[in-house]
C-alpha cells in the first residue's frame, strides 16, 4: 500500500498518516466511520507521499534543496526568504513525471464521474506528515488551492503544493520545533468542492479557544469560501453552543455575535483566476450567516467528531473543524477536522493571572478582540507587507509589537519574534489569533484602524486580561503575573461561590474552585451589552427623537425587533455564566439600577424621575410591579425563561433585590408569574437579597415565600448604620463588621435555619476581611460568594475558621 500513488479517502484511516499526512488521514477516518452517522464529507482521494518522494527523486532536486537550507542563517530573515524562493521556483519549474500525472488524472476523472460530470471543481489541499498532529498543528504551513478545474490545472496545483512544503514559514516553523526537513513528506488531498461560494463556511472548535472551557462549541462563519476567515480578511459571525444541553428539547445557543462580513470570496471565471473577492450586500452584512437549525446541526456534528476521536485516542481530544454550507443544496458539509493542540495540552490545575498595576492615568487608544489573557508592553513596529520590510530594510527586533492589517502564514518568522500582535482585521479564529495562541503571546485582532491610530516607535501596552475585549493603552504600564497551583488549596466544607459580573470572563473563572455563582448582576449585562434603557427600546418611536431611534436601529441589527434584541442579549449574557458553572447554581439578581443610573442609559432621560436620594428610592422590587416599569421587567423574565426553558440551563436561580415588605415580595412574585416565570415551576428557585433591616426582622415571614436569602452586606451596613455609603462625609463610619451589622446577620442566619431555607452572602465583606469570614463560618452560613480575585485568601480564611470550630468541639471519650 505504501507505493500506491493515489488512494480514495474512504480507504484511509489515521494509521495511514505516514503516507498521506494528517489532513488526508483524518478525512479518511471520518469518511469511513462518521459518514455512516449522517455527517456529510465531500468525496476525494489522496495523492500519497510516494508521489512526492518520486517527484524529488526523478527531478534530482533533493541535493539542491539540502544545499539551500544549509545556507540559511535563521537569525537573518533575508537569507530565509532567498533560499525558500529558490527552492520553490526550482520545484514549480520542474516537469511533472508522466507516470505520476497519469494516475492522478485517472483518479480525478473517477471522482468527477461520481458527480455525473466529465470534469469537476476540486479543492487541492497540502497534507504534510507533520500536520494536524495531537501535539503540533502546523496550521497553514502549506498551500490550499480552491476551485481547481481540469487535469492540467490539477497537476499544476499538486506541483505547487509540493513546493509549498518549503515556504518560508514552513521552513522556519520546522526549524523552530526541531523537525527534520527531510523526514517530513507531503501528500495532497483532492476533494470535491462544496459550493460555499454561494453559501457560507467557517471553522468550529469543540472548546472555547481562549479559556479551554470544555462544554461549548464555538463556531465562526461568514458568506462565501472559508479562506476569508482563515486569512482574517473579515470579522466573522460567532456562535457559542452549550454541549450538555444539545437535545431535541433545547436550543442551547448561548451567544451570537454579528461580525463585519463586508466581503466574500467566490469562484473566479478561469484557472488563471480561480477565486475572486466581491462585496457583500448590506442586507446580508446585517444578518447572521447561519440559521439556528444549522448552528445546532453543526454543533451536534462537532460533538460527534470530538467523541469519536476521544474514544479513538483514549483521552479527551478537542477538535478544530472546517465546515461549509453548499449554496445550491443548502447542505452542511465537514471539509476538514484536526485535533486542537493548545488547550488540550494545558493543565488547568495551575492558574496564571495577569493584571495591570494601574490604569488610572493610562490612555486607552483602541480596542479589539482579545486573544489569550496575557499582557505585553513594547514598541510598535508597523508592517504592511513582508516585501516592503525586505526592500526598505525595516528592522523588526525581538520584543517589538507587530502592528499590521492582517497576517498570513508567511508572517510567522516575524510573529515568533513579537511580544504581541495587533491587527486591523480578523476574528478569533483568523491566522494571527491561531498562531498567537500557539506561541503563547497576546494578540488583539479586528481593531479596525490600528495602523492609523498607532505609530512605529510608539510605546504601548497590549492588555488581553480584561475579558473578550482587548485594550491597547498608551505607554508601558507595569503589570503583575501570578501563578497558583489549585491543588495546594485546603479543602473546606462551607460552599465557596463566585460573584461574576462579566459573561466574557465566565469561562475563564470556571476553572477556579467553586460551588457555583452566588451573584450575577443583570445590570452589568444591560449596561455593557445591551446599552439602552429597556423602555426606550419599547417606546422610542413615540418620542420623536431621530438620534435615539438611529442609535437603537444600529444596536439591534441582526435581531428581529427591539424586544427580541433585549431578551436575547440579556439571555446570552446570563446563559454564558450559567453554562460556565453548570450544574452549580447561578444566582441571577434582577436589575437593581437606581434611577440616576438608569437615566444615564441611552434613552433613559425620557423614563426616569429625579430623586433626592436614589440609593433608597425607586429601585429593585418596587420597580417590577409598577405600571411605569412593568413592561420592562417582563423582558427580564422572558430572558430568564429563555435561558432555563429553551437553552436548558435550569441551574439559574433568580434573586429579588431591595424588597422592603412581604406584601411587596408577593406582588413581585405575581408579576413574575404573569410574565411566565413562576416559582417552583420546572424547579425555579427564588432568592431574596437580604439587605434591608426589614428583611432581617421579618425573615421568618419572608422565608415562607422564597427558597433562600443572600446577604447584601454593603446595603445592609448603610441601612443599619443609617449612612449613605456614597458620601465621603460619613465614609469613616462605614463598617461591615460593626456589632450592629453582625447582630443583624446572626439573626437572619438563625431565622433561615429555623425555616429550612438556604442563606449565603454575596457582599464585599468576606473578600476584604478574613475575620468577617471567620464570623460567618462560626454562625453556620451555608455559602460565601466572593469576587474571583479573592478566592485564595477566602478559602484559607474559611479553612482556618472551620479548623478553629473543630478544635472547640468537645472530644468524645470512648
Amino acid at each position: 500500500m505504501e507505493k500506491r500513488i493515489v488512494i480514495p479517502l474512504a480507504e484511509l484511516c489515521l494509521e495511514d498518516l505516514p503516507i498521506v499526512g494528517g489532513k488526508c488521514a483524518s478525512l479518511g477516518e471520518m469518511t469511513a466511520n462518521l459518514s455512516k452517522a449522517g455527517i456529510n464529507i465531500p468525496s476525494g482521494f489522496a495523492i500519497t507521499t510516494a508521489a512526492y518522494y518520486s517527484f524529488l527523486s526523478m527531478s534530482g532536486l533533493e541535493q539542491f534543496i539540502r544545499e539551500q537550507i544549509a545556507s540559511i542563517n535563521f537569525t537573518d530573515l533575508v537569507t530565509l526568504r532567498r533560499a525558500g524562493q529558490k527552492i520553490r521556483q526550482s520545484i514549480s519549474n520542474t516537469k511533472f513525471p508522466h507516470e505520476l500525472s497519469t494516475e492522478i488524472i485517472s483518479a480525478y476523472h473517477a471522482l468527477s464521474a461520481q458527480y455525473d460530470q466529465d470534469i469537476t471543481d476540486v479543492a487541492v489541499r497540502s497534507s504534510a506528515t507533520a500536520e494536524d498532529l495531537p501535539d503540533a498543528s502546523f496550521a497553514g504551513q502549506q498551500e490550499t488551492y480552491l476551485n481547481v478545474r481540469g487535469p492540467a490545472a490539477l497537476i499544476d496545483a499538486v506541483r505547487n503544493c509540493f513546493a509549498s512544503l518549503f515556504t518560508d514559514r514552513a521552513i522556519s516553523y520546522r526549524q523552530n520545533f526541531g523537525y527534520d526537513h527531510f523526514s517530513i513528506g507531503l501528500s495532497v488531498c483532492v476533494q470535491k468542492m462544496v459550493r460555499s461560494d454561494l453559501g457560507t463556511s467557517g471553522v468550529a472548535f469543540s472548546l472555547d479557544t481562549e479559556s479551554g472551557f470544555k462544554d461549548v462549541v464555538v463556531i465562526n462563519g461568514s458568506f462565501g469560501l472559508g479562506e476569508m476567515i482563515v486569512q482574517g480578511a473579515v470579522s466573522p459571525d460567532e456562535f457559542i453552543v452549550f454541549k450538555p444541553a444539545l437535545s431535541e428539547q433545547h436550543t442551547p445557543i448561548i451567544e451570537k455575535k454579528l461580525g463585519n462580513k463586508d466581503k466574500m470570496m467566490i469562484y473566479g471565471e478561469s484557472n488563471d483566476q480561480r477565486t475572486k473577492i466581491i462585496p457583500v450586500e448590506r442586507v446580508n452584512q446585517q444578518r447572521f450567516c447561519l440559521k439556528d437549525a444549522q448552528i445546532l446541526q453543526l454543533a451536534e456534528w462537532v460533538c460527534r467528531i470530538e467523541e469519536y476521536y476521544s474514544a479513538l485516542r483514549g483521552r479527551w481530544c478537542p477538535m478544530d473543524v472546517e465546515w461549509a454550507v453548499d449554496g445550491l443544496t443548502n447542505e452542511l458539509f465537514i471539509v476538514q477536522a484536526r485535533p486542537e493542540t493548545i488547550h488540550s495540552q494545558r493543565e488547568h490545575h495551575t492558574i496564571t493571572s495577569y493584571s495591570l498595576k494601574h490604569t488610572g492615568e493610562a490612555t486607552s487608544l483602541l480596542k479589539g478582540i482579545a486573544v489569550g489573557d496575557k499582557i505585553a508592553a513594547g514598541t510598535v513596529n508597523i508592517l504592511f507587507s513582508l516585501d516592503k520590510r525586505v526592500t526598505e530594510g525595516i528592522e523588526f527586533k525581538p520584543g517589538d509589537i507587530l502592528v499590521t492589517d492582517m497576517t498570513d502564514p508567511d508572517w510567522e518568522p516575524i510573529m515568533k519574534m513579537a511580544a504581541a500582535i495587533v491587527t486591523n482585521k480578523g476574528g478569533r479564529t483568523c491566522h494571527a489569533a491561531i498562531i498567537a495562541r500557539e506561541m503563547g503571546i497576546p494578540a488583539i485582532v479586528g481593531c479596525g484602524n490600528a495602523t492609523e491610530i498607532l505609530s512605529s516607535g510608539q510605546e504601548i501596552t497590549v492588555c488581553c486580561s480584561e475579558g473578550d475585549e482587548g485594550i491597547i493603552y498608551s505607554g508601558k504600564i507595569p503589570y503583575i503575573q501570578e501563578s497558583l497551583d489549585l491543588r495546594e488549596l485546603p479543602p473546606v466544607k462551607t460552599a465557596l461561590m463566585l460573584n461574576v459580573a462579566s459573561p466574557a470572563m465566565a469561562f475563564q473563572f470556571s476553572h477556579l474552585p467553586n460551588k457555583g455563582v452566588g451573584l450575577a448582576r443583570e445590570e452589568f449585562i444591560i449596561n455593557n451589552y445591551i446599552k439602552v434603557h429597556p423602555l426606550a427600546l419599547l417606546h422610542h418611536r413615540s418620542l420623536n427623537d431621530a438620534e435615539l431611534s438611529a442609535g437603537i436601529a444600529k444596536l439591534i441589527k441582526g435581531y428581529e425587533n427591539e424586544e427580541a434584541y433585549f431578551v436575547q442579549k440579556l439571555a446570552y449574557g446570563i446563559a454564558k455564566i450559567a453554562a460556565a458553572f453548570h450544574p452549580g447554581k447561578v444566582i441571577v439578581r434582577f436589575s437593581d439600577f437606581k434611577s440616576n443610573e438608569y437615566y444615564n442609559l441611552l434613552g433613559g432621560k425620557y423614563f426616569e424621575p429625579e430623586e433626592e436620594n436614589p440609593m433608597i428610592g425607586w429601585r429593585g422590587a418596587s420597580r417590577y410591579y409598577a405600571d411605569k416599569y412593568k413592561a420592562a421587567f417582563a423582558l427580564e423574565c422572558k430572558a430568564i425563561s429563555k435561558v432555563r426553558e429553551e437553552m436548558g440551563l435550569k441551574n439559574v436561580v433568580v434573586m429579588i433585590p431591595f424588597c422592603r415588605t412581604v406584601e411587596e415580595l408577593l406582588r413581585v412574585l405575581d408579576t413574575m408569574k404573569q410574565a411566565g416565570l413562576e416559582r417552583g415551576k420546572n424547579g425555579l428557585e427564588v432568592f431574596l437579597m437580604a439587605e434591608i433591616p426589614s428583611n432581617i426582622m421579618m425573615a421568618e415571614e419572608f422565608a415562607e415565600h422564597i427558597d433562600g436569602f443572600s446577604i447584601g452586606s454593603n446595603d445592609l451596613t448603610q441601612l443599619t448604620l443609617g449612612l449613605d455609603r456614597d458620601s465621603a462625609l460619613v465614609a469613616g463610619l462605614y463598617n461591615e463588621r460593626s456589632p450592629a451589622v453582625l447582630r443583624m446577620i446572626s439573626i437572619l442566619i438563625t431565622a433561615a435555619k429555623k425555616k429550612h431555607v438556604k442563606v449565603g452572602i454575596c457582599g464585599q465583606g468576606p473578600s476584604d476581611f478574613p475575620d468577617f469570614t471567620k464570623f460567618l463560618v462560626e454562625q453556620g452560613i451555608d455559602s460565601i460568594s466572593v469576587t474571583p480575585d479573592a478566592v485564595i485568601k477566602t478559602v484559607n480564611a474559611i479553612y482556618e475558621a472551620e479548623m478553629g470550630i473543630q478544635k472547640k468541639q468537645p472530644q468524645r471519650v470512648l
